[in-house]
């Protein structure tokens, strides 16, 4: 087995924090060279200094974000930690920390060229059992790649312990099956000639309001890295997604592992900001969510959070605190290594 074994150095979320650089090699895209970067919350390391040992028999989570996103989630890294669990996250190529200079944001036409970011991640590693936590469009891909491992690399699927889906989207909102479905070979025929054929729309900011601690927030994020309007999307993009909501729907994808679903009990889609889109999901569909994600495991565990945000992670207290609390119980049951809280 092939593994990476990054040099970690200071991170931009302080000294608690340290981050790696790992090469990826040539986009298949063709927009130069590609990396991704692997977060750690290590704050027995404070100063940015380099990490002089590991602790394979804890439990690692690893946080996989969404589009137009990054890792910034201080308080999920050192909720976790104080549970007893080493914390990474990973920022995908061309996405926050590892989007280089003329680089498309967040641009693939393949979900599949992510999973060379995620078994470099996985390999960079040393814990025994890893846990992914996957946000949104993170929630695509890392089945996706679950289920890519199971059939292809035993050795390496079997560190993965379990799966927490944090608003996973698994389908498209707001168009019905009646249009879509006759569109969709225009699209991948779109997305094959003039892949980087822009997008309308994303001009609607009241989520990112919802959550930025300048507007009515509490969060402190990078604009440059999380805008609010998100940033620019592309025809190859959307078809690479389109191809990835198929593979689900076809009811072939398995996970591999046990499977637990956090998402909001309501969706609010194209609304200006009003307090109540500090309540609901006003990205994604939840019926959508709850109708795929119990496609994903035969083991799977659905929680759906009254008043959570689209990120669950960024919701209100009490909902916030619910979420927490759910995966708390829910860890246990399917690491085979009790953690230990130090």
């Amino acid at each position: 087995m092939v593994t990476h074994s990054p040099v970690w150095g200071p991170d931009k979320l302080g000294p608690d924090y340290e981050a790696a650089t790992i090469d990826l090699g040539a986009d298949p895209d063709g927009e130069g060279d590609v990396v991704t970067t692997l977060v750690h919350y290590a704050p027995e390391h404070a100063g940015g200094t380099a990490r002089e040992s590991a602790t394979p028999s804890r439990p690692a989570l690893v946080w996989l974000h969404g589009m137009t996103d990054y890792f910034f989630h201080t308080h999920v890294a050192e909720h976790f930690a104080a549970e007893g669990y080493d914390f990474y996250a990973i920022d995908l190529r061309k996405c926050g920390r590892s989007r280089r200079s003329g680089q498309s944001w967040h641009y693939v036409s393949d979900l599949a060229f992510y999973f060379a970011d995620l078994t470099a991640a996985l390999d960079a590693i040393p814990n025994d059992e890893v846990v992914f936590i996957a946000h949104s469009t993170g929630g695509l891909i890392a089945p996706l790649w679950m289920d890519h491992l199971r059939r292809t690399d035993r050795e390496r699927h079997q560190r993965l312990a379990g799966l927490i889906l944090n608003s996973p989207w698994l389908d498209m909102m707001g168009v019905p099956g009646q249009i879509l479905t006759p569109l969709k070979p225009l699209l991948y025929a779109l997305g094959r000639i003039a892949p980087m054929t822009p997008l309308p729309g994303g001009n609607l900011t009241a989520y990112g309001e919802s959550v930025h601690k300048d507007f009515y927030g509490d969060w402190d994020f990078d604009l440059r890295f999380k805008p609010l309007a998100g940033h620019k999307k592309y025809v190859g993009w959307i078809a690479a997604v389109f191809h990835g909501f198929d593979a689900i729907h076809s009811g072939r994808v398995d996970a591999g592992v046990p499977v637990l679903t956090l998402q909001s009990t309501r969706t609010l889609l194209g609304q200006p900001y009003s307090d109540r889109v500090n309540h609901a999901d006003v990205i994604i569909d939840v019926a959508q969510t709850r109708r795929w994600a119990k496609e994903l495991s035969a083991h799977y565990t659905l929680h759906p959070i009254k008043g959570a945000r689209h990120d669950v992670f960024l919701s209100l207290p009490a909902p916030l605190q619910e979420a927490f609390d759910t995966c708390d119980k829910w860890l246990p049951t399917v690491l085979d290594t009790p953690q230990s809280t130090q």
